[in-house]
């Protein structure tokens, strides 16, 4: 039986093969450092755009849960030493006034064990639920989320988080290289700045969904209904 989503540019996944087995929700940063007031990105002065996605993706984590689909979390941070983290980063980060590892309302920022690197207790994940710990943009660089997916036999990838121009796209771009395909959750993304959410998200839907299709959490969930 073929399951499509309704989505843009095209019904989602292309080829209709959409199971609870070889189909990954993917919810990426969803970190206190990222959503939360005293976090990375209140500190460099933003509003918290990125508190808007909780509700949509508790949503679908509630009804992909519920079916039995697998479930992947990302967090970004470096060692307490920071030797993952690349002196250029580091240097950018500390020109906003946020810098990598200087100590902030919720511990140290960006560090691996402290308060502000923690998912969002609204989203926290599962215990048999994997956790992707991450140092950069992309969930697949300097990660074993390929093998982890791959080994799960994962054809197909739901993509939610934070940011929807930076982590997300970096990780929705590097897996419809690698062959999966992709679908970007409108509702379920946000960025520290509102048109380059619109901007990123109309990214994917050129040249007949160039890394993949776009739907909303709604969508997603009504569909999986039906199906």
């Amino acid at each position: 039986m073929t399951v499509f989503i309704d989505a843009e540019p095209y019904k989602w996944p292309y080829n209709g093969d959409l199971t609870k087995d070889n189909t990954c929700l993917i919810v990426i940063d969803m970190q206190v450092d990222f959503c939360s007031k005293g976090g990375y990105v209140d500190q460099m002065g933003y509003p918290l755009y990125t508190r808007e996605p909780i509700d949509p993706i508790a949503n679908v984590l509630s009804c992909l849960r519920q079916e039995g689909y697998h479930i992947i979390h990302t967090r970004e941070g470096h060692r307490p030493d920071l030797s993952d983290c690349p002196p250029n980063k580091l240097w950018r980060s500390k020109q906003i006034g946020a810098g990598i590892g200087d100590k902030g309302p919720c511990g140290r920022i960006l560090v691996q064990g402290e308060p502000g690197w923690e998912i969002i207790p609204e989203l926290s994940p599962l215990p048999d639920e994997v956790v992707i710990d991450k140092p950069g943009k992309g969930s697949f660089v300097g990660t074993s989320l390929d093998l982890i997916l791959r080994n799960k036999g994962i054809k197909n990838i739901i993509f939610t988080g934070v940011t929807t121009d930076v982590c997300v796209h970096t990780t929705m771009r590097d897996a419809n290289d690698m062959g999966y395909e992709c679908l970007l959750l409108e509702d379920c993304c946000a960025a520290t700045d509102p048109a380059n959410h619109l901007a990123a998200v109309e990214m994917v839907k050129k040249q007949n969904g160039v890394f993949g299709a776009v739907s909303n959490s709604k969508t997603l969930i009504q569909s999986l209904s039906r199906s």
